[in-house]
């Protein structure tokens, strides 16, 4: 991963999740990273997202966060 843009700060993992309190990261959040619990409640985030895209590009937005890639 590229490093951060000096005088920005990057999103960290999950932090749309934690802050809109999806009932999902908080079952996460009660479980060891990479435990059987964990990965099985994690495939609700990649298989069935209680949130859109949508949403999280909004999040962002209202946020201050910018998409940037490089040249």
């Amino acid at each position: 991963m590229a490093d951060s843009l000096k005088g920005f700060v990057d999103y960290q993992r999950r932090e749309y999740c934690r802050d809109v309190q999806c009932p999902v990261q908080n079952l996460l959040d009660k479980h060891e990273k990479g435990s059987d619990q964990y990965n099985l409640i994690h495939k609700i985030c990649e298989d069935d997202c209680l949130h859109t895209t949508h949403e999280f590009h909004k999040w962002l937005i209202d946020h201050d966060y910018l998409l940037v890639r490089p040249e």
